[in-house]
């Protein structure tokens, strides 16, 4: 079915840090650069110099291809100077505007005046940026060459969250060593990303003896680390072990157990099948979230949605309208969401019908789920006048509208509108990983075969070879097509031969018993 996943912008709380509210800490959520290493840089040019047309310049660039570094070039040639606060403040500036290309060309400008000092947050932004655009390898080259211990203290964490990103262990491990060996390893954070790799990779028990050298090394925990070991101690001991760290960072003076703490726990009663314990601990989350912004909010309302407590799921949206700012387009699709896996689909439409009347750009991901709910449910006319009053709102559909719809018309055999609805995702392939499934492609073809239209199958086939989408299957019911109409089947069997396919004994038969 269509519908298959929860908001995965609601599943940042197990890949970042967080504060003690379940908000990410030390990233800038527009723009991907890290809000520690920013915030070293100046927000204005130096008074002494005041190169704002630099500054205009460097800015006005936009595209890619251009060169920052030539525009640095002239700006000196000409005679004019440019002080190092300067070029912070620019690079600073074309972070916060997206133009990390431009930022890293700076960068390197900059440290390749020997004029300038370059400091530890320089060399810090500049390995993030590096890594950012380049490969692992350029980023570890020039980490490798960063001069000094306490630059390379500064930087390290941005290296090793890409291990981690990688799931490259060894790395992760060599460089933790190495960095505590210089002393770097004083804060959480690099043990919650060796956590968080550990997590990723089911070696649970390591991140437990992370746990251990924390407190050995006296290195103070955090938010993140205790829902770290908390997710990761039922995994190796149960959901008593996990009580016993809660109860622990609850008596943790230097840590605020707040929402996603809570939200863990609750987690991880979910999958003990302890609704109770997780009910009372997602009521307790409630009292702890933040009225500053709507995140938590919604990572209540999955919860409650997986527990089937619509009573939670509405409480919950209701407060968070109490919240400053616009409810977003990612929080209405949650909401429905919530509702249509709960099975209140007629509380959906009505949170749907409030998003669309206030609304000022469609979103066709909004209605795809009520579009999925009905056919889902079989309610294919339902799904086929609200597809057209999506189109009458200015709704463009995409390569999920036509799934949902080719799904429900192959469900309720209507095949040539299910032909019509993979013609349209067909030439939306090009711009998506997104294939459609190998249950869908062979009904199509089922019908192609049940009518006899072999023409239709052979334009069909050449589709799917375009996509690499032709499969052992596809091909036996092309073949059985050749048979009844008996004719040759060389062109097929070079195209199988081609797409490096081998025939099973089935298909062997079939061949053989048109030339016998």
């Amino acid at each position: 079915m269509a519908i298959r996943s929860l908001l995965t912008h609601l599943q940042l709380l197990s890949s970042r840090e967080v504060g003690t509210n379940g908000v990410a800490k030390g990233f800038n959520f527009l723009r991907g650069i890290s809000s520690n290493t920013l915030s070293a840089f100046p927000s204005q040019p130096s008074k002494e110099t005041n190169n704002i047309d630099l500054v205009n310049q460097l800015l006005f660039l936009k595209y890619p291809r251009r060169s920052a570094t030539n525009v640095l070039q002239n700006w000196v040639s000409e005679g004019r100077k440019v002080s190092i606060y300067d070029l912070r403040h620019i690079s600073k500036q074309l972070v916060r505007h997206g133009r990390y290309k431009h930022a890293l060309e700076v960068m390197k400008w900059m440290e390749d005046q020997e004029h300038f000092k370059i400091s530890e947050a320089d060399h810090a932004l500049r390995l993030e940026l590096t890594i950012r655009l380049n490969t692992l390898k350029e980023a570890e080259d020039y980490f490798a060459q960063i001069p000094t211990i306490a630059s390379q203290r500064a930087s390290y964490l941005h290296l090793l969250n890409s291990y981690v990103k990688e799931k490259a262990t060894e790395k992760a491990e060599s460089l933790m060593t190495k960095m505590n060996s210089f002393g770097a390893n004083v804060t959480p954070h690099p043990f919650n990303a060796m956590m968080k790799l550990y997590i990723a990779t089911c070696q649970f028990e390591l991140v437990l003896s992370i746990i251990s050298q924390m407190k050995q090394n006296k290195v103070p925990k955090n938010v993140l680390s205790y829902n770290l070991w908390m997710s990761a101690c039922n995994e190796v001991y149960g959901v008593e072990y996990v009580e016993m760290v809660h109860k622990e960072m609850v008596n943790d003076k230097h840590v605020k157990v707040g929402w996603s703490s809570l939200c863990t726990l609750a987690n991880i009663y979910m999958k003990s099948g302890l609704v109770e314990k997780a009910t009372l601990a997602l009521r307790n989350a409630e009292d702890k979230l933040s009225f500053n912004n709507h995140f938590g909010f919604f990572f209540l309302i999955t919860n409650y949605a997986s527990l089937k407590n619509k009573d939670g799921v509405l409480r919950v949206w209701e407060s968070c309208k109490r919240v400053d700012g616009k409810l977003t387009c990612a929080n209405y699709m949650c909401m429905v969401l919530s509702l249509v896996k709960i099975g209140d689909v007629k509380e959906a439409e009505k949170v749907f019908m409030e998003w669309e009347s206030q609304c000022r750009r469609y979103d066709i991901r909004v209605s795809n789920i009520l579009l999925g709910a009905y056919v889902r449910d079989g309610l294919m006319e339902k799904a086929q006048k609200f597809h057209l009053h999506t189109l009458e709102k200015g709704g463009c559909p995409n390569f999920k509208t036509w799934e949902i719809l080719m799904e429900g018309y192959v469900r309720s055999q209507k095949m040539k509108k299910a032909i019509v609805a993979m013609k349209e995702i067909f030439k939306m392939l090009k711009h998506t990983e997104w294939r459609p499934s190998p249950t869908i492609i062979e009904s199509v073809l089922g019908y192609f075969e049940e009518s006899g239209n072999l023409e239709e199958a052979k334009s069909y086939l050449k589709v799917l070879r375009d996509f690499n989408l032709a499969s052992l299957n596809v091909y036996r019911s092309l073949i059985k097509m050749y048979v009844t109409k008996r004719e040759p089947t060389d062109e097929i069997l070079e195209l199988m031969e081609e797409d490096k396919i081998d025939m099973d004994s089935e298909t062997m038969n079939l061949v053989r018993g048109l030339q016998a």
